[in-house]
């Protein structure tokens, strides 16, 4: 008996090692890769400085005479093309994954599912091709002649191709969390009078919340990191756009970096530049990441100082009251 308790606790203490380990070496990946483009990355930007780099409208590397470093047009293109794709995939996101969570019938979700798994194993390059073929021609027949455009690759054909990309990551990570959804709350909801579809809005959505946040945040940093397909619609013009001008070509900070890395000269300041472009990448995606959790934090927090509505109620979970917001079911069935 001593010796298999023995035994078992060498196999629970290795194996805790080896978990230990893994989790030491995720960590120290992400800090090498940290070390790496900050310390390659900070002595181009404050070599070239600061404002003119991050403020700058012009990129001419190449200029012998008068070089330019200035990547706020590749800034900004980043920010329009992630903000297209959450507009127009998120929302479709989120509303599938209600229907496949809680409206689905059985054979109808054996084929969704699996199709929905094969999209996420789709290369870029492939959503990239799909966008040549045919969303960009798409755009360049409905509104080429009627803004006078040299071609469909855009701004708009980027939004689009980043929207379905990320719908697999919104998709499936918002349906694990509303599945992980208490039925009691379901149930306890349609019990004090909501519907079918007010019930699945009302309770299992807010109490999802912050599984959904998170698919919403992985959706983003799909999106803001993306690069060949982006590559392949989105013209890749170093020009300052604004957003009311998505009919025209844009690039973006990724774009940039894999259409110069390749030529340019190792040590040199236009490498360093392109580095320091990977740096303010990179912080753009840690504050992304920062305010969205920020965000969830303070929402949880207001949450679970409110008194729960079913605490005085028998037969009502106390849970009830809070996530399924059944004030606002009774005063809208009332």
């Amino acid at each position: 008996m001593e010796n298999s308790l023995t035994t078992l606790k060498i196999r629970e203490n290795l194996m805790r090692a080896i978990f230990f380990i893994a989790a030491l070496a995720s960590i120290i990946a992400v800090g090498l890769i940290c070390v790496f483009l900050f310390a390659q990355g900070l002595p181009a930007m404050l070599d070239i400085g600061v404002p003119e780099f991050l403020g700058g409208t012009k990129w001419a590397p190449t200029n012998r005479t008068e070089p330019s470093f200035g990547i706020l047009p590749f800034i900004l293109g980043s920010i329009y093309v992630t903000a297209g794709a959450i507009i127009l995939g998120v929302p479709i996101g989120i509303f599938t994954a209600l229907f496949m969570a809680r409206m689905c019938p059985k054979r109808l979700y054996g084929f969704i599912k699996p199709a929905l798994n094969l999209m996420a194993g789709v290369p870029s390059v492939i959503y990239g091709f799909f966008g040549m073929v045919v969303i960009v021609p798409a755009i360049f027949e409905a509104f080429g002649k009627r803004f006078d455009m040299m071609s469909g690759d855009s701004m708009l054909a980027a939004s689009i191709i980043l929207g379905i990309m990320i719908l697999p990551t919104v998709i499936t990570i918002a349906e694990t969390n509303l599945r992980a959804v208490p039925q009691e709350l379901y149930e306890g909801a349609v019990a004090l009078g909501a519907s079918h579809e007010r019930a699945i809005f009302k309770v299992v959505l807010p109490s999802a919340r912050s599984g959904v946040m998170a698919a919403i945040v992985l959706g983003v940093g799909r999106a803001i990191g993306e690069t060949m397909a982006i590559k392949m619609v989105a013209g890749n013009q170093p020009a300052l756009r604004m957003p009311w001008e998505f009919l025209k070509g844009i690039r973006t900070l990724t774009t940039n970096i894999v259409m110069e890395m390749g030529y340019v000269e190792y040590g040199s300041l236009h490498n360093g530049a392109l580095i320091a472009t990977g740096v303010v990448l990179f912080v753009f995606i840690l504050i992304i990441n920062t305010l969205f959790s920020i965000l969830n934090r303070d929402k949880t927090l207001r949450r679970s100082k409110k008194k729960n509505v079913g605490d005085d109620v028998p037969g009502v979970p106390q849970s009830v009251g809070d996530d399924a917001l059944i004030v606002s079911i009774q005063e809208e069935e009332g």
